[in-house]
Formats: structure tokens, C-alpha cells, sequence
């Protein structure tokens, strides 16, 4: 995103206003508001974690070596990642943060394989993206069970609302040309351990990134990228690869061009319209 953009993207932090809330406490939107994040929130029982844990390892096998790491922005075009990015248990969870009228513009299955020695850089999601404003609310969904040995994400709370902050070229250990250095001005990470089926909520500016996995144990999640209707794409050639779905409410806005359920669970019998990001 070149600076003229930049510009003229609203990357500011917008406080969630104090309203009726599905599932989440008062004190929960406050941590929100406050730190950038909050979780653990259970979504996914034991057996429907497994469910989904066996047709991910079915897609990614599906596509080989291209599938091992990531699978990103399927969720208009696999009938399997649109149930589960629909589904009412994260939707109450999103609502409380974004309002009642919510798009859902990507995701991405993200893998860590045992020992994998990649790092994912300090990095602010947004400012990689072409939307304004910045209200985008990350749901990380657990497949497998994340803790600090193997790798799970790290946020450096209260960053959300810091604005952009200098990025400078990283080595050839990161999966990212470019990161946040000496972020440990910002103070000690907050380590996002989850069982396997819980999820975390965290905001699009908040700084946060992955170690390599050191550990004999496979890491992996699910991100998906929800937020209000008013917002809107700045970048035409961007909106050529985000398919949106409306999850729930309305669009009144007409910002973005809605898919329906696909028919298709076959991941060979497509492809990915967009590649957005690595947690």
C-alpha cells in the first residue's frame, strides 16, 4: 500500500459502544476495547473439532505440498468452511463486536507443521489490507490445541490503537519480507493458548505474530475476517479477489458483492480467489 493510500484509509480504532450483547460480558467488550483481544470462548464440542479437523487434513492433502501451510479464502467457494464460517456460535461472538449486519471476506486454514522453523513477524494486519474503516474482528479458531511449545499466536496488547507502526525488512527465517521491530517496546506478548475448538477474538490493527514450532506437535487454526457492512474496499483491483458472503443482518450499504452457498466441497474443482495473511 503506497503512502497516497494510506492516507485515505481510516486505520484508527473504533471502540465498541456499550449495547444489548449476545454472548459476550461487559467486562469482555471492555477487554476488547482496552487490550485488542479477548478470548478463550469454547464454540466447537470435542467431536465437532474432530469433524473439522478431519475434513481440513482432507483438504489440505487434497492439494499437496500447495495445501500444507495454508489454504486462504475458500470460504465462498467450499460449502464446508461457509457452514462453519456461518455458524450461529461465532456469529454471537462477532455480533457483540461489529453490530448486527456482518460480512465475512476471508479466511484461511493455517498449519504449522511439527518443527517447522518459520516465524510469523510482529505485524498489524490492516495495514496490509485495502479497507477503510479499519474494523475488521479476527475470529482464530483452534483445531488443534495451541499453547506457547507449539507455536500459537502471540499479541502484543494495546497496539490496536497505536495507528501504523514502522515495519522494517526481516530475515529469511520469517514468512513475512517485513515486520515490527523492537517490538518489546510495547511490553511483554500475551501467549493465545486454546483447546482445540475454542476461539479467540482479536482487532485489525493489533500487533501480534508466531514463533517457529519448536515441538513435536502439528499447530493449526482457523482465521476468519468479519466486519460491519460500512465498511468498504479502496482498491478495485484488491476487490477482484474478495469474495463476501453475508453472514447475517443486511447489507444496505451495497459496499460488496455477496456469494451464496456454494455446492462444492471438492477443493481440486476450484481455487483461491485471494491470498490474505499468516498468524
Amino acid at each position: 500500500m503506497d503512502t497516497a493510500t494510506r492516507t485515505a484509509v481510516d486505520l484508527g480504532f473504533a471502540p465498541v459502544p456499550e449495547r444489548p450483547c449476545k454472548r459476550l460480558t461487559r467486562e469482555e467488550v471492555a477487554q476488547y476495547n482496552r487490550e485488542g483481544f479477548v478470548q478463550p470462548f469454547a464454540v466447537f464440542p470435542p467431536d465437532e473439532i474432530a469433524a473439522i479437523r478431519a475434513y481440513f487434513d482432507t483438504l489440505m492433502a487434497a492439494l499437496g505440498p500447495a495445501g500444507a501451510y495454508g489454504i486462504n479464502c475458500y470460504q465462498a467457494r467450499m460449502a464446508g468452511i461457509w457452514d462453519i464460517a456461518t455458524d450461529p456460535r461465532i456469529l454471537d461472538l462477532v455480533e457483540d463486536i461489529t453490530g448486527p449486519d456482518i460480512i465475512c471476506w476471508a479466511s484461511a486454514i493455517l498449519s504449522k507443521a511439527p518443527n517447522d522453523p518459520k516465524r510469523v513477524p510482529w505485524h498489524q494486519d490492516a495495514s496490509f489490507w485495502q479497507l477503510s474503516p479499519a474494523r475488521t474482528v479476527t475470529v482464530w479458531l483452534a483445531i488443534d490445541d495451541a499453547d506457547a511449545e507449539n507455536s500459537a499466536m502471540r499479541f502484543l496488547p494495546r497496539t490496536h490503537d497505536k495507528g501504523i507502526i514502522k515495519t522494517s525488512a526481516t530475515d529469511e527465517s520469517a514468512v513475512f519480507h517485513k515486520g515490527i521491530a523492537d517490538a518489546e517496546r510495547f511490553g511483554a506478548p500475551f501467549v493465545n493458548a486454546l483447546k482445540a475448538g475454542q476461539a479467540s477474538l482479536h482487532a485489525d490493527m493489533l500487533v501480534h505474530g508466531s514463533e517457529p514450532n519448536t515441538s513435536d506437535r502439528r499447530r493449526c487454526g482457523l482465521t476468519l475476517r468479519y466486519c460491519p457492512a460500512d465498511v468498504r474496499i479502496t482498491d478495485p483491483e484488491w476487490a477482484r479477489g474478495v469474495e463476501a458472503i453475508l453472514c447475517r443482518g443486511t447489507d444496505s450499504h451495497g459496499h460488496w458483492t455477496h456469494h451464496p452457498r456454494p455446492d462444492n466441497d471438492d477443493i481440486t474443482a476450484t481455487s483461491s480467489p485471494h491470498v490474505v495473511g499468516n498468524n
